[in-house]
């Protein structure tokens, strides 16, 4: 399942969630670590490019930015 990680202001984090799991079926969003504000978006593969346009419009109304697997993120086992 193709995902993102996004990094915004904490303040943030549940109008992003909220906004994105309004689109059911898009994909989903959990928070991976609320002290530094980063998400990660669980995308649904039939859903890639819409959610990729999604995001690119929701730019223009909450500042965020893609960004790599948190150190602890990646360490979990899978």
């Amino acid at each position: 399942m193709p995902y993102k990680y996004l990094k915004l202001k904490r303040k943030n984090i549940s109008r992003l969630q909220f906004i994105i799991e309004g689109y059911e079926g898009l994909a989903t969003c959990s928070t991976i670590d609320k002290n530094t504000a980063v998400v990660k978006l669980f995308i649904m593969p039939d859903f890639v490019s819409e959610a990729a346009e999604l995001l690119v419009n929701l730019k223009n109304e909450i500042e965020f930015e893609e960004t790599q697997s948190p150190e602890n993120e990646a360490a979990k086992p899978r």
